[in-house]
């Protein structure tokens, strides 16, 4: 009996490999407009040099600020290194207290950056659910959370923060008050913040909250916090990428504001507003490089952060595309 051997199955048709998501995000508009953007990118280097200096302080400078016991007050108000009576290792100096100025720098620019980013990210937080709650239930939930908004809207910023930081020191023990300054700051200016970021998603979800998906998604009975979370949220993230990043710069200047008024970090962990009050009481004694460098480096971090966001706002706007 002759057997036939049966046809072999066609081969399947080679399928592309798909690209990884480092390949499809460098790929993307976003950082085509990136590359395409040069002063984007000398902020992103400035920045990233700067945190990357700050992260790594405690390895780089040739001493500890914090630490009172390894200051020298025979050391003491010494000029720049580029200066007649300038000492190694004291690059940019010291101030009256022998502290060195390039350490006490980058120890204070590493507390104003967390402060900076931990209140954007608590604003953040806080904005966007109550945003999102605001503007998908409406009705008088929506009336009370924006009622609340326009009251912090309706008082100077530095003022909200003064009272708070004020009242939450004045309640603390005094053992307690210089261990929680960071976070009754990060608190202090988160508080008077989320209304922007609350107005913003409120806005993008009561337009979302119209359309026909999230109806659909009403009709089948999808929970309500797996719409906002899921199907509107989406659908906001763009304005509030832009917001929190030129925030961040106002959150940096705010610490500073609040630091240099008094009411911030204390003098035995300075951030680079306390650095410049201090420095401040010696600008015309000849002491300049104790206020100017913290100043100039204070500069370069919101200057740096509010050219990325510019960036940001323009690569993100569909108008301009």
């Amino acid at each position: 009996m002759d057997h036939t051997a049966s046809p072999a199955a066609p081969a399947r048709p080679e399928t592309a490999a798909r690209p990884s998501r480092l390949t499809r995000l460098r790929d993307s508009d976003l950082a085509h407009s990136f590359r395409a953007h040069p002063s984007a990118m000398l902020a992103a280097a400035v920045l990233a040099l700067v945190a990357l200096s700050a992260v790594l302080a405690p390895l780089i400078t040739p001493q500890n600020p914090y630490d009172l016991a390894a200051l020298e007050l025979w050391n003491s108000e010494i000029p720049p290194i580029w200066q007649a009576q300038g000492q190694w290792p004291y690059l940019l100096g010291t101030d009256t207290q022998g502290r060195d100025i390039l350490s006490a720098i980058l120890y204070g620019s590493r507390i104003s950056l967390i402060i900076g980013f931990a209140s954007v990210l608590l604003a953040l937080s806080v904005g966007l659910s109550l945003g999102l709650v605001a503007g998908y239930l409406g009705g008088w939930v929506d009336n009370v959370i924006m009622r609340v908004g326009d009251v912090l809207l309706s008082m100077p910023f530095i003022l909200i923060a003064i009272l708070i930081t004020a009242i939450a020191t004045a309640s603390l023990p005094a053992g307690l008050r210089d261990v929680l300054a960071a976070p009754i700051l990060i608190f202090a200016i988160a508080v008077p913040s989320w209304v922007q970021y609350a107005r913003t998603v409120r806005a993008s979800a009561m337009v979302e909250a119209k359309k026909e998906y999230v109806q659909a998604a009403r009709l089948i009975r999808v929970p309500a916090w797996r719409i906002m979370l899921h199907h509107i949220l989406p659908n906001c993230l763009t304005p509030i990428m832009v917001a929190a990043t030129l925030n961040f710069g106002l959150a940096i200047l705010s610490e500073a504001t609040l630091s240099f008024l008094g009411v911030g970090m204390p003098p035995d962990q300075p951030s680079l507003g306390t650095l410049i009050r201090i420095g401040n009481q010696y600008l015309f004694s000849g002491l300049w490089w104790i206020v100017v460098f913290p100043s100039v480096q204070l500069c370069l971090i919101v200057l740096s952060v509010n050219m990325i966001g510019d960036w940001l706002r323009d690569a993100l706007n569909p108008k301009l595309r």
